[in-house]
């Protein structure tokens, strides 16, 4: 999907678009509805976290000010209810806040086409740990795939994004690491070069790795990871 029709989805520049702008619309013929909290459930596979820090914080105190601002997106699910497309941060806000609703947009998508409103409206976020933007990238790339765009999906995401496109194919290897690996590229544990090296490897060999990270405090050089890359793809890795 092209800029233009992602925008044509929904007008939704940020996770934490919460305040917004008078000019931000996603059609007129559309019209906000008030949904229980109860209603509303995460996304399939969300990969952005939402945190209780200093910037939640201050996100509570100006919806309890002003409300929320600029509505969720969502789309009704078979299962009843409606699955949260853009939003996330808004519900737990009400949720702390003790409210009952929040205001929504219900939007008409099919799988990839909220997968990737979901990506492009959280994408942009501050602080986006590595783990997130690998995911997020590899959710929307899939996507694309699906609907064909798989020659020139990465130079689209890349001039969507901002982002050199070399860049999101890595972060898009570096989605293959299993969570125990991600989770010390987030803590800078593990450089995110290494990281990609080490997204080659089997669920086993990724594992074994982990573990020899765990019992040896050193970080693991570019060197050492292509070492290991390269033991896996011969088969001797053990």
């Amino acid at each position: 999907m092209s800029k233009a029709g992602s925008a044509a989805k929904v007008k939704l520049s940020s996770y934490d678009d919460l305040f917004g702008n008078a000019e931000e619309k996603t059609g007129s013929e559309e019209q906000i509805i008030r949904a229980k909290l109860t209603d509303l459930h995460e996304f399939r596979n969300h990969p952005f976290r939402v945190l209780d820090d200093e910037k939640m914080q201050e996100t509570v105190e100006s919806v309890r000010e002003h409300g929320v601002l600029v509505p969720g997106i969502v789309r009704k699910r078979e299962q009843g209810g409606y699955e949260i497309i853009a939003g996330h941060t808004r519900k737990h806000v009400c949720e702390v806040l003790g409210l009952e609703t929040m205001p929504v947009f219900v939007k008409e998508l099919n799988d990839d086409e909220a997968s990737m409103v979901m990506v492009d409206s959280n994408i942009q976020r501050e602080n986006i740990q590595p783990s997130e933007k690998a995911k997020a990238y590899k959710i929307k790339y899939d996507a694309m795939k699906n609907q064909g765009k798989a020659g020139n999906s990465l130079q689209m995401m890349s001039e969507e994004s901002g982002e050199n496109y070399k860049s999101i194919q890595r972060y898009i290897w570096l989605a293959r690491l299993n969570d125990d690996l991600l989770a010390l590229v987030d803590h800078k544990r593990l450089g995110l070069g290494q990281g990609v090296s080490l997204s080659v490897l089997t669920d086993e060999e990724q594992r074994m790795v982990y573990e020899a990270l765990c019992r040896y405090p050193k970080k693991l050089s570019a060197v050492q990871a292509n070492t290991i890359k390269q033991l896996s793809v011969d088969g001797k890795l053990d």
